[in-house]
């Protein structure tokens, strides 16, 4: 509980952001909130409000994170108590603000999410009932080639049938490569599957039967332009749904499933760097996490002596 020296400076704060700061009446509970928590904290302590010290509100974080708080939660909480020792140096009552360099711990980065080999192998070999057959073997060639060649799908976009003087990026199917311009316009060679080879063949011959003279993409729509980004994120949600998958699938779904499929494969992360065209190390290096959730996962599902549980203490 505040202690009753504190308590005014609390009650004088809160009714400046109330009434000459004019904050809604929510953000000035949540305020109030966040000051309870403080002088909860100081009271502990013990120590008045204007004599806390930076190393006790780092203190304070580290309890607030090892409790399960979440950064963000975190930061806001500190957000508030910034704004009340701000208000206290301008009222002369503290020489510096504790809060003022102290940052919430960072949030973790969620990890990426990609499909299990069952689901991508289920949404490759998928073959549409729409009966246009123009339509089924472009989207097939690129889902094979999302997944096959782990490219991002402006890189897909850029790519033109056969190299020419203005082209992004190509395909030449005699070499299994597709040759693209990738971020920080920075040119890489990628090998293709075969099976993704199969498909671009296919839809190669198809394309050429189009309803208009095509101009030089490699992925066209129906009125023969430059199929762009939108178009393909709409088509592969579309076709995994028909497929049959429970979740929807955006092109990046599928980069990500190509690098957690190829280490879970190889373990060579220097090789998947090069693939997906990583400047660092540390940006590959996030699939090997996924790949341990997808050890873990097995060991969990299918070891022994994974579902025994330890006995209780004592």
């Amino acid at each position: 509980m505040p202690s009753p020296v504190d308590l005014p400076l609390v009650e004088r704060y809160l009714e400046h952001v109330r009434v000459e700061k004019r904050l809604a009446a929510r953000t000035v509970e949540l305020y109030a909130l966040d000051l309870q928590k403080l002088s909860a904290f100081a009271a502990v302590v013990p120590v008045q409000l204007c004599a806390v010290h930076n190393t006790h509100v780092r203190r304070w974080v580290a309890q607030m994170h090892s409790g399960g708080r979440s950064g963000r939660g975190i930061a806001l909480v500190l957000s508030g108590w910034r704004g009340f020792y701000a208000w206290l140096g301008r009222e002369g009552l503290v020489a510096s603000n504790p809060v003022q360099d102290i940052r919430a711990p960072k949030a973790a980065k969620p990890l990426p999410k990609a499909l299990s080999v069952d689901d991508a192998v289920q949404l490759a070999a998928y073959r549409g009932s729409s009966g246009n057959a123009w339509l089924e073997g472009r989207d097939a060639a690129l889902v094979e080639l999302l997944y096959g060649a782990g490219l991002r799908v402006g890189e897909v976009t850029g790519l033109d049938v056969v190299a020419g003087p203005g082209a992004r990026g190509w395909i030449d199917l005699d070499a299994g490569e597709a040759h693209v311009l990738g971020k920080g316009s920075k040119r890489r060679s990628v090998p293709i599957g075969s099976k993704a080879l199969d498909a671009l063949r296919c839809w190669i011959a198809l394309r050429a039967q189009g309803p208009t003279t095509p101009q030089a993409a490699l992925f066209i729509g129906q009125h023969g332009s430059r199929l762009t980004a939108q178009s393909i994120w709409q088509r592969l949600q579309l076709r995994s749904r028909q497929a049959g998958l429970g979740t929807p699938v955006h092109p990046h779904m599928l980069r990500h499933s190509f690098a957690s499929h190829l280490l879970q494969s190889s373990s060579d992360l220097r090789a998947v760097q090069e693939l997906l065209g990583h400047t660092n190390i540390s940006t590959t290096q996030v699939y090997t996490r996924l790949d341990f959730q997808h050890l873990a996962q097995a060991y969990d599902a299918a070891h022994p002596r994974a579902k025994l549980k330890r006995p209780p203490p004592g």
